[in-house]
Formats: structure tokens, sequence, C-alpha cells
């Protein structure tokens, strides 16, 4: 028999209902579920229910119909005993299914009703539609991203959706919760995408007051403008990573490559950056990824390899810290942070899976 954990995380007894969404509302709920929080997702009743092996794991999943008074009814049993709520619907959705903040204020005052939109509650763009990359667009950020002279880079979904709109819902949600033990009362969390984005520049924001920022893309310290700051390819067509912005770091990356130098004291000369962005590329070029990685190893250069998803498990400071697992053959990410005292033992403390509302019932202790 396998040994039941003895450490269920730092949030073990916090429940949260999540409502069934896309993007950052699931990964909020998974984060949370993975530090311990009884997470229930309510989903949609369809002909087919699909269970994400990474999204809802540690979640328990019951389908419901909530335009039915019965199934509206048992949601509204579900509020009254939550502590967090997550939606990630248009604003007015849940006040017409009858489970909006007033409606929710009313079964249960000290809910914490967490909403996430790339837009916000508000404002003229609040009804559209909308993804990741439309979000970046109106806060400067994509414009900034990508290479110089041809088209902006979406970076992947990880800038708009999860860092500025799940970190801060679930920064949102604790901050209420702490508040919560003053209060006595929950409250409403409106994070909006477009705000979240904005929260997370303000280095470049001082940059740009300082005139220090050029709009052009890839004519930045950090926008891979910098002949120290960018990804370099190899001899054998793969990609390093270099970031040896100090210059102490940057005298090593110098003298590794075996270049002049006299580089080291032109670090910052920006009328240069071309011509030193040309020697370290043809450098880069003379041997492998892997050869270059054996020179750099032991080094404070700020050199690494760019590993490909294939390739993360095996790179030996991922595997003492256990970042990633596999379940099911499923490549995934540990819990993270780590905690001192708290640490969950077990990323898959139980196995997800559909429920019925007698089990939901009895497990939240529902009359």
């Amino acid at each position: 028999m396998r040994k039941q954990p003895t450490n269920l995380g730092p949030l073990c007894g916090l429940k949260i209902i999540e409502f069934e969404g896309i993007g950052p509302a699931p990964l909020a709920g998974q984060l949370l579920s993975d530090l311990g929080a009884e997470v229930i997702k309510i989903e949609k009743k369809t002909n087919k229910q699909k269970i994400e092996p990474i999204l809802d794991r540690n979640k328990s999943i019951i389908t419901l119909d909530l335009k039915s008074n019965e199934d509206s009814a048992f949601a509204k049993k579900l509020i009254s005993k939550a502590d967090v709520l997550i939606e990630g619907f248009r604003p007015g959705v849940m006040e017409r299914l009858g489970l909006g903040p007033v409606d929710c204020e009313k079964i249960n005052p000290k809910l914490v009703f967490g909403r996430i939109t790339g837009w916000g509650q508000n404002g003229p763009y609040s009804k559209k539609a909308g993804h990741d990359i439309n979000y970046l667009s109106i806060t400067g950020a994509l414009n900034a991203i990508g290479f110089k002279n041809a088209e902006p880079i979406p970076p992947l979904n990880l800038l708009g959706d999860y860092a500025g709109g799940t970190m801060f819902l679930i920064m949102g949600i604790l901050s209420a919760l702490w508040e919560r033990n003053n209060s006595n009362k929950g409250q409403v969390i409106d994070v909006a995408m477009i705000e979240g984005v904005p929260a997370l520049m303000s280095l470049i924001h001082t940059f740009i007051s300082e005139k220090n920022w050029k709009n052009s893309r890839s004519s930045n310290l950090l926008d891979g403008g910098c002949p120290y700051y960018r990804c370099y390819k190899t001899k054998d067509e793969l990609f390093v990573s270099v970031g040896a912005l100090e210059n102490k770091f940057f005298a090593i990356l110098i003298e590794k490559l075996g270049l002049d130098p006299e580089w080291i004291k032109e670090q910052e000369n920006k009328s240069k950056w071309d011509k030193l962005t040309y020697e370290i590329s043809e450098k880069f070029l003379t041997k492998t990824r892997n050869e270059w990685t054996k020179i750099f190893i032991d080094t404070d250069a700020c050199v690494e390899p760019v590993l490909s998803f294939d390739e993360v498990e095996k790179n030996p400071q991922n595997q003492e810290r256990k970042v990633f697992f596999r379940k099911n053959n499923v490549l995934q990410a540990n819990i993270a942070p780590k905690f001192s005292r708290s640490m969950p033992e077990d990323p898959l403390i139980k196995r997800s899976e559909p429920k019925t509302i007698i089990q939901i019932l009895k497990e939240w202790n529902i009359n």
C-alpha cells in the first residue's frame, strides 16, 4: 500500500472553486492546488469530458449545468463553504448565471472572488474578445520583443496570460486572504492582464525615463541588441545564451572566446556593438554547442546552452533541483517554490478525476 503523505503543503485546508476556462485561471488553480489547496473545478456538461494531465492535477472535477436550478443550487452550496472562487469569463457571464460577486457575497460574505480577464471588468474593451498577443500589444511589451526590422515575436503565452495574469491573480488571492484576517470579509479581485504586464516592466520604464531605451527592436541592453546579452548560433546549428552584463563576467567571456582583451574596456561602447556582435558570432560558429558548454561550464561568463524541451531533464541543475518530472510519460514542472517546512511530499497527491455531487458534498461536509 502506498504510504500517505504527511505533509500536504502550506495551503492545506484552503478551499477553492475554479470555474472551467482556458489560460491563466486554470494555471492559478493548478499552482494553488500544488501547494495543498483543495480545488474543485466546475466544468460544463458536455459529451466529451477531458482531464488535462497537468493543469488539472490535484483537482477534483465536477460537471454541472449552471443554467439548471438544481445544479446552480449545488454550486451555491459549494460557494457557501469556499474560501476562494476563480473565474475567467467575459464580464457579465457570472452575473447572468446568478453567481456574480453580489450574489456570492449574500451566500458567503468571506469569499475571495478572483476574476481574471485580458482587458479588465470595465472600459471600452472589456466586452471584446482577445488573447495574450492582443493584451501585450497595447502595453508596449510586444513592440519591444523581436528582431530589428522584422515583426514583433509573441513570447509564447508566458508574458500576458501567465506572468501578467496568473501570477497577479495568485498574488491578489493571497493578499485578500491575508486582509480577511483583519476584516473578516471577502472581496473581489479584478485582474487585468493589461495591468499586470506593465507592472512587470518597472526596469524598462526606468530605462525609458532615463532616455536609455530605443523603440527599435534589438537595439537595447535586454532585447537582443546588446552583444553580450543575446543568443548565438554554434557550429552544429544549435544555440547558446550569453548574459555577461557585469564587466567582470564579460571579461571571462572575452578570455574564453579568445578575443582581443581591449574589448573589456570597450564593453559599453554602443558604437562598437555591431563589430563586437560579429566577432562573438564568428567565434561561436567554430565549435558545437556541447563543446562551448564544456568550456564555460565552471565559469561565471554567464553562458548556457539553449535547450529544447526534449533536453531539459538531462541538465544537471534541473536534475539536482528536481525541476521536472514525468507522470504517465508527460513532462511537467515540479512544485515551485520550495518551502523549508511545509513542502508537499508529492506533486500528485491525488489523481484528478471526475466526481459526483454526492462525493463532493461528503468531502466538503455539506448537508
